[in-house]
């Protein structure tokens, strides 16, 4: 009985140990959602054609945004972990996050700039 019990045990304390290291960032992926900030990341790639028409987009609310939001693209055709890190079916894909952390609204599909703006204004005023 007390075998199973210290064996039960060390299995506990291996799956916290484990999901607490695959919890962890790795060195150069992107930290998304930003602590304590608004976060939108944009999930695509450089040669997806709606990807492209967006990058200046994305571009142009980074300036606009600055210190009051993250506006973050991420490749998924370059780093393929990040798609399933983020569980996405298709590019490019939206996904806004509350000051929090907690993601608020997803978007699959080009997205206009006033559409983001909107997402982004309204997470900006929520307390």
């Amino acid at each position: 009985m007390r075998k199973n019990f210290i064996s039960f045990h060390m299995v506990i304390f291996i799956v916290v140990l484990v999901s607490s290291i695959s919890a962890a960032p790795v060195p150069g992926e992107p930290v998304v959602p930003v602590k304590d900030t608004v976060t939108m990341v944009d999930l695509g790639a450089k040669t997806c054609i709606p990807c492209k028409l967006m990058a200046p987009i994305l571009e142009e609310l980074k300036e606009e945004y600055d210190g009051r939001a993250a506006v973050i693209f991420i490749d998924v055709w370059e780093d393929r972990s990040q798609g399933k890190r983020f569980a996405i079916s298709s590019i490019p894909t939206q996904i806004f996050y509350d000051k929090h952390g907690n993601e608020v609204y997803r978007h699959k599909g080009f997205y206009s700039k006033k559409d983001i703006k909107k997402w982004l204004d309204i997470l900006i005023e929520r307390k």
